[in-house]
């Protein structure tokens, strides 16, 4: 037995609103990209009443695991400055006190708005003492330090963005 051919368009074996999903999908679309740039996701997937939405988007990583390509901190600000310490003739990728950023995010030098900084150059911290917070999602990651020991440079500026690898500060 020969199965009959379908004689029907793809809109009519649908359903009837098809045309109709079409606009509401779209501004869904337009919806969830804008979700994820708010939000700095890659990608975001939603299943709706049998319907199933995934929107991606391309994240570049190489230029985060490259040294070269972390941008110079800003020289107007005052906790940027190199100190005149032991070691500050280095790169900072290269120093072994430097406190690397585990994520992308948003760096916090201060617990809130008008506190005082966790740390500031020529302090001491303990191991493990948070010296800054790096916003991700809307989630605060305290950074503890490595080691114990004096910052000697604080390498971004409060409120900064930060990439993943990118040099934070350093401990001598």
């Amino acid at each position: 037995m020969r199965p009959e051919p379908i004689k029907k368009g793809p809109t009519q074996l649908m359903g009837k609103d098809i045309k109709s999903k079409v606009g509401v999908d779209q501004e869904l679309i337009r919806e969830l990209a804008q979700l994820l740039e708010e939000t700095g996701l890659s990608e975001i997937e939603i299943d709706r009443d049998g319907l199933r939405v995934r929107v991606a988007r391309q994240v570049r990583v190489d230029a985060a695991f490259a040294p070269a390509a972390v941008p110079a901190p800003p020289p107007a600000s005052p906790t940027a400055a190199p100190s005149a310490a032991k070691g500050t003739s280095l790169d900072p990728v290269e120093h072994p006190g430097c406190v690397r950023s585990p994520m992308v995010g948003t760096a916090y030098l201060a617990p809130e708005e008008g506190a005082p900084p966790f740390v500031e150059i020529g302090s001491r911290v303990a191991q493990g003492q948070t010296i800054m917070i790096i916003e991700a999602m809307k989630t605060m990651n305290h950074i503890p330090a490595p080691k114990a020991g004096t910052v000697t440079r604080i390498l971004v500026g409060d409120k900064q963005p930060v990439e993943f690898g990118e040099p934070l500060a350093i401990i001598d």
